[in-house]
């Protein structure tokens, strides 16, 4: 089955998406194979079972995806973080690059799937009731929704895993344990507020940017797009994002690491903080591991997340077929 058409299926766009007028002028072989598509992807918006298989798809592919990119890529975001927490020309230490990787990955998962359990069914429904040409607010709205929900695991999880990366911690059960033990409960949401300053504009725009870029991929080529074509549009809207966000992503990690001691009152003091005491190139720190961090995060997590969703994809509809 082609997956230009899954794609648009998924999306709920399938009778006027933007997709479709890639294909206008396509020879008519292709067109009788898209027509035959469409027929399907109407059948599967009728079944009551087609909002089950979305979101068992959207959590299997999420999930998959995430997972991937971090245990690929975990040495770099170790370095990103302590980078950005080194004050005063401080040494960075370059051991122990894949401290906390274990329990990351134990968060990553969950957290990953459910972000694209809302996702997924979020911007397919927008797509459905917004205007053709507004769909970029249905992907800005979609990601932030769902940054907003996945967070309830992201948070703990990355409290974990950051103070892990700085040393304070030798193992995730300990971490958990001391964390609520001297901080309380509140503990492991350290920095909430700055969490979801920093990833609901990120996680917005990254989706927007890359489902945009594929919207004007598919009708400038007039085709669907291939694996290492997903995946540097992938790295493209993962780097861009990466700078814009870079600022929001030090505030965030300073709140997060900071403990007990409360260096900082919140994000106003945060950042009036680092200005005053180490000017606002600080608030910069750690872009360049960040953008290579996100960009090539950015680059497989797409690849795997359309490949998976395609192969999930096909074999939802060879059973359609079959029944």
């Amino acid at each position: 089955m082609d997956r230009g058409i899954a794609s648009s299926s998924r999306d709920g766009s399938q009778t006027a998406s933007p997709d479709a007028l890639a294909f206008k002028n396509i020879k008519n072989p292709i067109k009788k194979q898209i027509n035959g598509c469409g027929t399907i992807c109407v059948k599967q918006d009728d079944d009551p079972c087609h909002f089950l298989r979305l979101l068992y798809e959207s959590l299997i592919a999420g999930g998959l995806a995430g997972l991937v990119v971090e245990a690929a890529l975990y040495p770099i975001d170790t370095i990103k973080t302590r980078v950005q927490v080194a004050r005063d020309g401080g040494k960075i230490i370059w051991k122990g690059l894949y401290s906390g990787l274990g329990g990351n990955l134990a968060g990553v998962l969950p957290a990953s799937a459910l972000f694209f359990g809302v996702y997924e069914p979020t911007k397919q429904k927008l797509l459905k009731v917004l205007p053709e040409n507004f769909s970029a607010v249905a992907h800005l709205a979609a990601g932030a929704l769902g940054g907003a929900v996945s967070s309830i695991v992201r948070v703990p999880t990355e409290v974990v895993k950051q103070r892990m990366q700085t040393g304070q911690f030798a193992s995730a059960p300990d971490a958990v344990r001391l964390i609520i033990a001297k901080e309380g409960f509140g503990g492991m949401y350290a920095g909430f507020g700055s969490f979801l300053l920093r990833d609901l504009p990120f996680d917005a725009l990254q989706f927007c940017v890359y489902e945009q870029l594929r919207i004007g991929y598919k009708l400038a080529a007039r085709r669907d797009l291939n694996d290492p074509e997903n995946a540097m549009l992938g790295a493209v809207a993962g780097a861009v994002t990466g700078i814009l966000t870079t600022p929001l992503d030090v505030i965030k990690t300073r709140l997060m690491v900071q403990g007990a001691g409360n260096q900082y009152k919140g994000v106003s003091d945060c950042v009036k903080t680092i200005l005053r005491e180490e000017g606002s190139s600080a608030l910069w720190k750690g872009m360049g591991p960040r953008v290579l961090w996100i960009g090539i995060g950015g680059s497989i997590f797409f690849g795997v997340l359309e490949k998976t969703k395609q192969i999930l994809s096909d074999q939802s509809s060879q059973k359609i077929h079959k029944a």
